[in-house]
């Protein structure tokens, strides 16, 4: 390993969003250490170059001789999060108090590293102007209504409370989907069964970033972007419903589906009778009353602008290429 070897830690590399994570780390080189719970699976995490760190989010003294033994890191990810949960109480748990606590603790062990990228969501910005359907930028004010969104922008309240001489960068990705994500990969299914379910009778505007873009971002946020700044990241570009529906039903090769229209109060039945029966099998729902406030939402367009000046973003994978990539990657799993 050559001195100059950038030394990154993953927190929170279980999940199809971390597997894509530490694949991007290694190929800039880097010696990329996956900070795991012992519980995580490392299903996407095979890869032998890989380093494991396995971290104690509830014990401060235990993590702090976790990561006093690793040693100082020269970049961190932090893309450790809950995106639902049994109990909604875990939300603040998982989501803030945990980024606290393992903040603190660098602080405390003079572990801070050169930057620090944030995964936050867009979700913590709440719901865009459904009037105008203007975009969603780094000016606007958030106002947050869902649980889960409340508890990113706490974290990023967080972020914004310490000193100068921590130097974070917080990404807000919008709808993050790709191979072995299960969220859209529901929606997929309906496609493939020639049903496109919607909600509401209004325009919707829907957007979208690849999962491996949103990897490539984290990184390039880490090597060039100024710190200390918020940035949306995103496909340049939003999608109706029905544009979405057109685009998995030919990847699909579907070329009758169904477009069933719900209205906004059965989604608001569904999400919480979904919900109870989850909590009755300790079970997370996809569909719980958050599930219901960002489904409703009319509005997801952005404004990636300050992070294509910044630090070039530039998504390289279209909803029409990352689609194809999701189902062919499904379709091998089955």
């Amino acid at each position: 390993m050559t001195d100059d070897k950038k030394r990154v830690l993953i927190v929170g590399a279980g999940g199809f969003i971390g597997g894509f994570m530490a694949r991007e780390c290694l190929s800039r080189g880097w010696q990329t250490v996956c900070g795991v719970r012992a519980s995580t699976s490392r299903r996407y995490l095979a890869d032998p170059a890989l380093e494991f760190l396995t971290l104690d989010y509830d014990d401060p003294d235990t993590l702090r001789r976790q990561l006093e033994e690793a040693g100082r890191f020269d970049y961190i990810i932090y893309n450790l999060g809950a995106t639902k949960c049994v109990n909604f109480t875990d939300f603040n748990r998982i989501n803030y108090v945990y980024l606290r606590t393992f903040v603190e603790t660098l602080i405390e062990a003079s572990l801070v590293p050169d930057k620090m990228v944030y995964i936050s969501s867009l979700s913590a910005l709440g719901p865009g102007d459904e009037t105008s359907y203007a975009p969603l930028n780094d000016s606007t004010i958030p106002r947050p209504n869902t649980r889960y969104g409340l508890s990113k922008i706490k974290a990023e309240t967080f972020l914004d409370s310490l000193p100068a001489s921590f130097p974070w960068v917080v990404l807000r990705p919008t709808g993050v989907y790709g191979p072995h994500d299960r969220d859209y990969l529901m929606m997929i299914k309906c496609i493939d069964a020639h049903f496109d379910f919607g909600v509401g009778f209004r325009r919707q505007m829907l957007t979208f970033i690849y999962v491996a873009d949103l990897a490539a971002a984290a990184c390039d946020a880490l090597e060039r972007a100024p710190i200390r700044r918020k940035y949306i990241v995103s496909e340049p570009r939003a999608y109706s419903q029905s544009e979405f529906r057109r685009i998995v039903a030919s990847a699909l090769g579907r070329k009758f589906v169904i477009p069933v229209r719900l209205p906004l109060w059965a989604l608001s039945v569904a999400c919480s009778v979904s919900e109870k029966w989850g909590a009755a099998q300790m079970k997370p729902a996809t569909l719980n009353s958050d599930k219901y406030h960002i489904l409703a939402q009319r509005n997801w367009n952005c404004d990636i602008t300050p992070a294509q000046r910044d630090f070039g973003f530039a998504p390289r994978v279209s909803l029409a290429d990352g689609i194809r990539l999701t189902i062919d990657a499904w379709r091998n799993e089955q």
